[in-house]
């Protein structure tokens, strides 16, 4: 799910691909090793759910309880290629971390929704194979 390979020799273009590819998605990009083939970005979003909000002022209501509730997040990507023969592969992963209120992390996860991943890939190869073909 996290990795494919593209039948191209130049790494190069691949890593370089992955990052502009990671900035067309909004993403910052935070470290770049193309001699090692390492790119890493992350983006930030809203974490606010109307769920908890709502659950925040019923337990204060109620019980006279604070809740704390998600309110912001960074998505990280981090990708790596690998020459193989006959192509290159590139593996690439993306993590969550929601950070509360309170400015402390309340979730730390990997983002596993095959879907996700499968556009990135298509993505990616479009965006491959117009510039091999410079299109």
């Amino acid at each position: 799910m996290q990795s494919r390979k593209f039948d191209t020799d130049d790494e190069t273009k691949v890593i370089k691909g992955c990052a502009a590819l990671l900035q067309d998605l909004g993403f910052n990009l935070t470290e770049s090793a193309t001699e090692v083939g390492l790119v890493t970005a992350d983006k930030e979003r809203t974490a606010v759910e109307s769920g908890q909000v709502a659950g925040k002022v019923a337990m204060a209501l109620l019980f006279g309880a604070h809740m704390a509730i998600d309110t912001e997040q960074r998505i990280k990507a981090s990708i790596v290629t690998k020459p193989v023969e006959g192509g290159v592969v590139v593996r690439v992963t993306f993590q969550r971390i929601v950070i509360n209120e309170n400015n402390v992390v309340s979730k730390l996860e990997p983002l596993n929704d095959p879907k996700q991943y499968q556009e990135f890939f298509s993505k990616l190869s479009k965006s491959l194979f117009l510039n091999a073909n410079e299109i």
